[in-house]
Formats: C-alpha cells, sequence, structure tokens
C-alpha cells in the first residue's frame, strides 16, 4: 500500500510540473505579442507578415499550454500506474 501511495505522489508532482508548463507558456505568449507589436511599431509597412508570424506562433505556444493540462488532468484523474498497482494488491 506504501508503494501506491507513493506512486500517486508522484503522479502529482508531475501534475504539478505539468501545470508550470503551461504558466510558462503565458508568459511566453506575452513575450511573443509584447515583441511582435515593438517590431510592428518600429517597422509598420511589415505589419502583414508579423502578424501572420505572430499568430502561428501564439497557436504553437499555446498547444504546449494545453498538452500540460491534458497530462496534468490525466496524471490526476485517469492514472494508469494506480490501476495497474491496485489490480496487482491481493484481497
Amino acid at each position: 500500500m506504501e508503494f501506491l501511495a507513493n506512486v500517486i505522489v508522484a503522479g502529482q508532482y508531475a501534475a504539478a510540473m505539468a501545470v508550470f508548463a503551461g504558466i510558462l507558456t503565458t508568459i511566453g505568449q506575452g513575450n511573443i505579442a509584447g515583441k511582435a507589436i515593438e517590431s510592428m511599431a518600429r517597422q509598420p509597412e511589415a505589419r502583414g507578415s508579423i502578424n501572420t508570424a505572430m499568430i502561428i506562433s501564439l497557436a504553437m505556444a499555446e498547444t504546449n499550454g494545453i498538452y500540460g493540462l491534458v497530462i496534468a488532468l490525466l496524471l490526476l484523474f485517469a492514472n494508469p500506474l494506480v490501476n495497474l498497482f491496485i489490480a496487482q494488491i491481493p484481497g
């Protein structure tokens, strides 16, 4: 039973790290948007290409946050290791 508790705690730590990845994604998106706005202010004639690159970059950064959320939810509510160890407990 103690090993099962360790597996659950390890899953919770991993979920916390996945949520931390989502927080870092938000910071990265802020940097992307800020630099794009700064670039558009310096070169207004390149606004279209900068805007396109910014939207693509934001979409790619957002997928990282979504993956972190999905992994965190899987580890908290559908951890396959917990079910594996529960099946091996006698009784």
